[in-house]
């Protein structure tokens, strides 16, 4: 029998404490932003539904779901059940089989090599590392003579998410778009001194954050990915970075500063995590933890205004990297809305490197992990978003615009506007088995699955405010605060939210929460439901007859993540004894077969962080098989799996307590004697055949 995998790092999540410091301001340490009284899951559950009354309600979200009966919204609980049955009946000999098809490939073991770990007959390469010059003059990358003008033109620090769009016209050739999230300046600068950091130090973390756009070139027989510097669509957007702010909120009171007195251009974009790609061509961006950059909270005295820098998370003095000592639009004190103009997501049209970026306010402030949209029946875009925090929410906004096919330029400047008008809505969940069943240990309920219904909640749209108290600027503004007026649920930290392309499932990554079931915290619900989640768990949504519009849905958690052999862990139903261990989903990404690919972030399973695919449809649904690992301290981000490549982004190698460029936890990935880079790997089968088939 296999032994439970130790816990080394009793730190929140599995993270190291100078993770915490540097990418999200210690979050983790401090009081949770959401106080609000609004009701939990289990306290709204209107009387204890049947399973089956819920399959007739609406969507079906269950096996016989995800294999495809209820794709388009129109099977019927009789046959969702019957199917389901089948399913369940073929089961025994289906799983003895092989894998899912773009899952064949021998499991990569938990391990703790300071090394990207690949399957036997699978081969790697770097594509690009923080620092290597993509733009026409810049310098080559000297970790000695770092300047914030060589940054500027060089790959940022700690990448995230990755889009690998299309380079129509250049044969063999891709657009490599990364976002940048976060600077470890403690690694990047010998003798850093995180109490007196120089302007040029601070200058050159401006530039490291944002995004990068480089063309990358194929390998005419292999998966290996080179970039391609000076290329004409190559572009580095920083912290200093002109952007437009569009959309209902834009030019607000909230929005205006002491620099911009019309409150619809800011400089930069900060804590890029995780994004998405539009049908459009265009890339999103999430701001993430952006409340970190920002100091002396703690001087407002205002209970209005400190009460609403408390629910973003901005407290206390002087800020981690010290910016506002170099620029007042970082001091709140000075510049009480600059931190408005922060927590958006942001479009970015990587095929024209004059066009200004935006930020989108109809789509809501928060702590945006990611946005990925797809189209309605008649076209209009609807994008599904998470707030990475404890006991916050996830939402989703409907455009009332459709969408233009084509690239003409009227085409374009129109679906350019797609995402300034519609309505935000945040998701309110409802299970359906009596509470005393979720007790907070992780047993399923006597049905047999944690699952249920839910609506969406209107909080604002065409201008119009639908939260009692608030404006529509103030609901656009502080989202949050609207969120807990209209009762939203409280979940388990909310990151990466993707629909799935094939089924139109949308998957959420609920990433872990140690604070739940704690004294004066929310306690346990059907799908949170457990108590000191430290592992977390993927839920599986279905809208109502398949319509992104719809304003219900059903779900059910499709991974209760954890060691295997610990009672509380659930996988989607099969055999838990043929499964890898996974804890802390954070990044999710499809293949082309319709399996789910999850990237995880901080495990608390003692091993590192890794890749994983998971089959979501037929009798293999819930077998999650580990693809690879990344070196000592590093999460792995921003998966793209193509029919023959894997790219992932390998975020804070090294980032373990107590290094710094002296004396360095990790030798990824140029080796004893060179400073650790965050970098971007490409994985590919060496015998040239598709991924996993």
């Amino acid at each position: 029998m296999r032994r439970p995998l130790p816990l080394i790092n009793p730190h929140p999540g599995g993270r190291s404490a100078m993770t915490c410091r540097y990418r999200c301001g210690n979050a983790c340490f401090h009081d949770v932003p959401n106080t609000s009284g609004n009701e939990y899951l289990g306290d709204v559950i209107a009387g204890v539904l049947s399973r089956r009354s819920v399959l007739r309600a609406g969507a079906v979200v269950t096996v016989a779901a995800a294999a495809g009966t209820a794709a388009t919204g129109r099977a019927t609980a009789a046959d969702a059940t019957a199917t389901e049955s089948a399913a369940e009946s073929a089961a025994a000999g289906g799983r003895a089989g092989r894998p899912a098809r773009g899952l064949r490939f021998a499991t990569v073991p938990p391990n703790t090599l300071d090394a990207v770990t690949v399957p036997e007959g699978y081969a790697q390469n770097v594509v690009i590392r923080w620092g290597e010059p993509i733009l026409r003059g810049a310098p080559a990358f000297d970790p000695d003579r770092q300047t914030a003008r060589a940054q500027a033109g060089q790959f940022g620090y700690n990448n995230d998410f990755l889009a690998l769009l299309p380079l129509p016209g250049e044969p063999r050739r891709q657009l490599l778009v990364a976002n940048h999230e976060y600077t470890d300046e403690v690694l990047m600068f010998a003798g850093y001194d995180p109490e007196h950091p120089t302007r040029e130090q601070v200058e050159v973390g401006w530039a490291a954050h944002g995004l990068s756009a480089v063309v990358v070139a194929e390998d005419k027989r292999l998966g290996r990915l080179t970039a391609v510097p000076g290329h004409r669509l190559n572009r580095r957007i920083t912290a200093t970075t002109p952007f437009l702010l569009t959309g209902p909120a834009a030019g607000g009171r909230l929005l205006r500063t002491s620099a911009d007195r019309t409150g619809r251009r800011v400089l930069g974009t900060l804590n890029n995590c995780a994004g998405g790609t539009t049908p459009w061509g265009t890339v999103l961006s999430g701001e993430e933890n952006f409340d970190q950059y920002f100091a002396n909270a703690g001087a407002v005295t205002d209970p209005v205004r400190a009460a609403r820098l408390k629910r973003y998370g901005m407290t206390g003095g002087a800020s981690e990297r010290k910016w506002e000592r170099y620029d007042r639009r970082f001091d709140v004190a000075k510049e009480p809305n600059e931190p408005n103009r922060f927590g958006w997501v942001v479009e970015f049209d990587p095929y024209d490197p004059e066009s200004t970026p935006r930020k989108r306010t109809a789509l809501g402030r928060f702590k945006h992990e990611a946005a990925q949209p797809r189209l309605t029946r008649d076209g209009r875009p609807v994008v599904y978003m998470g707030d990475d925090e404890r006991f916050d929410y996830f939402y989703k906004f409907v455009s009332s615009r459709r969408m233009r096919k084509g690239n003409s330029r009227a085409a374009r400047e129109h679906n350019l506007t797609l995402l300034d008008e519609g309505t935000l809505y945040v998701a309110k969940l409802t299970g359906n088995s009596p509470e005393k069943e979720v007790d907070g240990s992780g047993r399923l309920p006597a049905d047999g699955a944690f699952d249920g219904s839910g609506e969406w909640i209107p909080l604002a749209g065409g201008g119009t405010s639908y939260v009692e108290g608030m404006t529509a600027e103030e609901v656009y503004v502080f989202t949050r605060l609207a969120a807990d007026r209209v009762g939203a649920t409280k979940m388990d930290r909310p990151e990466d939210v993707e629909p799935s392309p094939r089924t139109g499932r949308v998957y959420i990554a609920l990433t872990n929460n140690t604070e739940r079931g704690k004294d004066g915290a929310a306690g346990p619900d059907e799908a949170n439901p457990r108590n000191g989640n430290k592992h977390g768990q993927v839920l599986e949504l279905a809208e109502l007859r398949d319509d992104p519009a719809a304003g219900r849905f059903s779900w059910r958690l499709f991974l209760v993540c954890g060691d295997p052999e610990d009672p509380s862990s659930y996988f989607a139903g099969f055999p838990k004894d043929r499964v890898s261990p996974i804890s802390c989903p954070d990044n999710l990404a499809f293949d082309a077969h319709g399996n789910l690919w999850i990237a995880t972030d901080g495990s608390a399973l003692g091993s590192h962080d890794g890749l994983f695919g998971v089959a979501t449809a037929g009798p293999r649904r819930g077998e999650v098989k580990q693809f690879l690992t990344v070196p000592a301290g590093a999460e792995t981000c921003g998966p793209i799996v193509q029919d023959r490549r894997v790219l992932v982004a390998v975020q804070h190698p090294g980032e373990v307590d107590g290094a710094d460029v002296e004396h360095p936890a990790s030798q990824w990935p140029d080796g004893p004697g060179r400073i650790t880079r965050p970098a971007v790997v490409s994985v590919w089968r060496t015998d040239g055949g598709d991924i996993g088939v």
